[in-house]
């Protein structure tokens, strides 16, 4: 059998990407940067006040005390959004709001809670009795986060709402990205009827297309194909056919490529695609292939393993496709919390749940005492993370330590 890492190779060496577009802040959100965003302006774009009170000269206050309080002349008043710099002299103030400008001749602010009278009579004069540290003091300086030009994002970051009011901030209003990926998602199987249909025997709902069209969509992807053939005939080349007619860049089939007599997948695509054994479980069969600038995915049919196989090979494609930085989940180390039994030769993906019942030592554990039985739908939707036991581990024990993926 073939390593997932030669598999996701093969996969990774036939991404392109396409040619970045520019768009509005407003809508990359989910994107990913194609080139470094630098700064149209700095932040702060000047010095600003951190706090509602008084601009003053520190030499004029350093001494104040509740003991020995200094009265200061209000001649200035300095809004949010003002555009004043007026003049203040030795014994002089501005009453002065959180962000506004700071007079170039200050340099140091006076919290109202620090003076006498505090907001009330503000404009006539100030009673400071306890005086800033230093001069500076509660003074936000041009630059202090970024300057003009600096980089405030790098080329593969995804843009969420908190890059996008970075990004807002220092003045970008439009971005370079790369484009989302355009996907088609094809079940195969004659036993598929649509979700709400009265079985009858042999049939069941069909839930992989909404699956993995969630997946694609939570890494990017825009669906723009949600089909469904049976086990006969030529559907999965008719699929491909309609997919490019869309101007898809990657189709992915669930059902149709394993070893049975109805893989219409293998049928219908033998020529377009390799079909290969993987030693992993749940998602040993697998069939990839490139075909005129499209990726076409062959996944196994059964819940677990599409969602797994997803996660192991088509995410990072889309990922790579859009130029992310990382393309792999970040992973870390976690006792386990019960025994379970492993595939021999072959590497799990347990779905599975982190038990936080002690913060301070969290387990991972099965999802569903069924363990990773490839069929086992609704235990995939109380997971939340898959634990990823190496092929050669013949058995789990509690206390072991197990490589857990967060998704």
């Amino acid at each position: 059998m073939r390593t997932v890492e030669q598999q996701l190779d093969i996969v990774l060496t036939q991404v392109q990407q396409r040619p970045p577009i520019t768009v509005a802040l407003d809508d990359a959100r989910g994107l990913f940067l194609a080139s470094d965003a630098r700064a149209m302006s700095s932040v702060p774009a000047f010095d600003n006040s951190a706090m509602d009170g008084f601009a003053v000269r520190w030499a004029d206050v350093e001494s104040a005390s509740p003991e020995h309080p200094v009265t200061l002349r209000v001649v200035a008043d300095i809004p949010a959004g003002s555009a004043l710099d007026p003049a203040i002299g030795p014994g002089e103030a501005a009453r002065i709001m959180t962000g506004s400008p700071t007079p170039s001749d200050v340099d140091a602010i006076v919290p109202f809670e620090d003076t006498a009278g505090g907001l009330d009579d503000s404009l006539v004069t100030a009673v400071v009795r306890r005086a800033p540290k230093a001069a500076g003091m509660h003074i936000r300086r041009t630059a202090a986060d970024t300057a003009e030009g600096d980089i405030v994002l790098a080329a593969g970051a995804q843009l969420g709402p908190r890059q996008l009011s970075a990004l807002a901030s220092a003045g970008i209003a439009h971005v370079e990205v790369a484009p989302r990926p355009r996907v088609a998602i094809v079940s195969t199987g004659s036993e598929l009827v649509p979700v709400g249909t009265a079985l009858q025997r042999g049939q069941i709902p069909e839930s992989n297309g909404i699956l993995l069209a969630g997946l694609a969509a939570d890494v990017g992807a825009e669906v723009v194909l949600r089909r469904v053939v049976d086990d006969e005939g030529d559907g999965p080349a008719d699929a491909v056919a309609e997919a490019r007619a869309l101007g898809a860049d990657v189709i992915v089939f669930s059902g149709g490529v394993s070893a049975g007599a109805y893989e219409v997948v293998k049928q219908s695509l033998g020529e377009s695609m390799e079909f290969a054994k993987i030693a992993m479980q749940p998602g040993k069969p697998q069939g990839f292939g490139a075909a005129g600038g499209m990726l076409i995915f062959g996944l196994p049919g059964n819940p677990v393993s599409a969602a797994v196989s997803f996660e192991v090979f088509v995410r990072p494609a889309l990922l790579r496709m859009q130029g992310a930085a990382g393309i792999h989940r970040p992973k870390r180390m976690l006792p386990a919390g019960t025994d379970w039994t492993t595939p021999p030769a072959r590497r799990q993906y347990l779905p599975a749940v982190i038990d936080r019942t002690d913060p301070a030592r969290p387990v991972v554990r099965p999802a569903t005492a069924g363990g990773s039985g490839s069929h086992l739908s609704v235990g995939l939707g109380a997971a939340e993370a898959y634990a990823i036991v190496p092929a050669e581990t013949e058995r789990v024990s509690a206390g072991d330590l197990i490589e857990v993926m967060e998704l």
